[in-house]
């Protein structure tokens, strides 16, 4: 089916995918039809799906993409080496890439309950995908002695709950800035298994 006149995927296709996604963190997904992202846009209903066929792919394509891109920023600021540092980066990286994409974090965590089964398997494998990498890290401290990790399935789970609240809260140009909040959340996953930051938090920030 052609598009209609006038009309640039490469513009309305990501217009689209944008709207859906305000629209889905703030009222969810269920609540949502395609005619109010048509209207969020400014096309009509039926042009709409001249760049999705539903509103399942646009649920699974924004979720995708987003731990797809997740794992790959990851990997590029992964700096290796001992566990007590990959923790503290892993923590500042987690704060610092979700900070940006609220939304796109409510999403991915609160509609996992909204995908069809076969969307929910592959969703679900990306996320296991990326909570394996505090795993990874938590195990390796504790194999080396460097941590006291009891369960290391539930502290890395403890882990990722703790820094992803954190954009339930933050706002810029409050009392900490976004470096204050990466500082002492790293220092705070390293005390959660035992490890004394060797940085001491300003006691402004108390």
């Amino acid at each position: 089916m052609a598009r209609p006149s006038g009309s640039d995927a490469g513009v309305t296709g990501p217009r689209v995918r944008s709207a859906a996604e305000r629209l889905f963190a703030r009222y969810g997904y269920a609540a949502v039809s395609m005619r109010q992202i048509a209207a969020e846009v400014g096309i009509g209903a039926g042009a709409l799906y001249h760049y999705t066929p539903d509103k399942q792919t646009l649920l699974v394509g924004m979720m995708r993409d987003h731990l797809q891109a997740l794992l790959t920023a990851w990997a590029k600021a992964d700096p290796g080496g001992a566990a007590t540092g990959r923790l503290e980066a892993f923590a500042r990286f987690h704060i610092r890439f979700h900070l940006d994409r609220p939304d796109a974090v409510f999403i991915a965590y609160m509609e996992l309950r909204s995908l069809e089964p076969e969307a929910f398997a592959t969703i679900e494998e990306l996320r296991r995908r990326y909570e394996a990498i505090p795993e990874k890290i938590l195990r390796d401290g504790a194999r080396d002695g460097t941590m006291r990790v009891p369960d290391v399935r539930l502290a890395g789970m403890a882990l990722i709950a703790m820094l992803t609240g954190v954009t339930t809260w933050f706002r810029d140009g409050g009392r900490l800035d976004r470096g204050d909040v990466e500082a002492i959340y790293a220092d705070m996953a390293l005390g959660m298994v035992g490890v004394t930051p060797v940085r001491r938090i300003p006691s402004s920030r108390c």
